[in-house]
């Protein structure tokens, strides 16, 4: 189920009620959902500002609407109810991997900060720490080859959570280039022999096999 990530797209976050009952829906179902980030250059990056500038609102906006949405997911509470949620995130989840011990660190310190209006939504009733819950989501290596950003990822995520993903073809060769790039990118990467399989099929298998079996279950 592929899902917008950003809120600035359809003007609510993806823990809106009715949205979050979309997903919950989904997820009881055992069908993936594959979050997409999707901000355009009307969404400006100061406030004084009536647009984004210099494809800012697609080359670190999207990312940056992709970390935001899984925050969000994550204080909703979602994986201590559905363990086995299947939320892919494009990317390689965005900021995430690069941000890990920031999450860590600042959510060390949750609720300290905020405006006064917020204390009273802290804490979060979350089974474990914040920052763990950011590991349970999916991601792909759509990174346009970047070999030490495919790295960082595959060193944060679970080895049974990145998926062979290349945003084809949406490069200045039609994908090619992407393709080229990300293999080579996880050739560089050090991976096992068997770690690199789960990467190039072995995980979308399984996904795919979960759904599968959901559907045939009586």
């Amino acid at each position: 189920m592929p899902t917008p990530a950003s809120g600035s797209w359809t003007g609510r976050p993806l823990d809106a009620p009715r949205t979050l009952e979309v997903i919950e829906e989904a997820v009881r179902r055992r069908m993936p959902i594959f979050l997409h980030p999707a901000r355009g250059a009307d969404f400006p990056d100061y406030p004084a500002e009536k647009e984004s500038l210099y494809d800012l609102w697609q080359i670190f906006g999207w990312p940056y609407e992709t970390t935001i949405a899984m925050a969000r997911l994550v204080f909703t509470g979602l994986f201590d109810r559905h363990p086995d949620a299947v939320i892919i995130t494009h990317h390689m989840g965005g900021l995430v991997p690069h941000f890990a011990d920031r999450i860590r660190g600042g959510y060390d310190q949750f609720g300290t900060r905020g405006p006064e209006h917020q204390v009273e939504t802290f804490p979060i009733p979350l089974a474990h720490p914040p920052a763990w819950y950011f590991t349970r989501f999916y991601a792909d290596t759509a990174l346009f080859g970047a070999p030490h950003a495919v790295r960082c990822g595959l060193a944060y995520f679970p080895a049974d959570r990145v998926l062979f993903g290349t945003d084809t073809p949406f490069d200045v060769e039609g994908g090619t280039r992407y393709i080229r790039e990300t293999i080579a990118a996880l050739d560089q990467s050090g991976l096992a022999p068997e770690r690199r399989r789960m990467v190039d099929e072995g995980n979308l298998r399984q996904v795919l096999a979960r759904r599968q079996s959901a559907r045939t279950s009586p």
